[in-house]
């Protein structure tokens, strides 16, 4: 089992900048992929939505709606994925989840709750 704990939430002015750090604990060893997703408010039906993932020797990939404002990085020696996001709008208001892929087990965090201001 791996827990997820992520932080770093909380309320932005539009056009500031959050950075979101999800701390992996318990058999947290060979976690290929991390990531984050995003669910908007007033969307329980709604999928969660990719905002970036990092695979590990490989690369990152994001959303297109976050390219060039957001970064996903990794620290394997401290078990942390973070999301540096810059820019922020109103349209990222969502709460924020931690992501892992362990062979063919999904892990996720309890979410973050960030929120843009106009």
């Amino acid at each position: 089992q791996v827990q997820l704990v992520e932080s770093g939430g909380g309320l932005v002015q539009a056009g500031g900048s959050r950075r979101l750090s999800c701390v992996a604990s318990g058999r947290n060893s060979d976690i290929k992929i991390m990531g984050w997703y995003r669910q908007a408010p007033g969307t329980p039906g709604k999928q969660r939505e990719l905002v970036a993932l990092i695979v590990s020797g490989v690369g990152t990939n994001y959303a297109d709606s976050v390219k060039g404002r957001f970064t996903i990085s990794r620290d394997d020696a401290k078990n942390t994925v973070y999301l540096q996001m810059n820019s922020l709008q109103s349209e990222d208001t969502a709460i924020y989840y931690c992501y892992a892929l362990q062979g063919i087990d999904v892990y996720w965090g309890q979410g973050t709750q960030v929120t843009v201001s106009s």
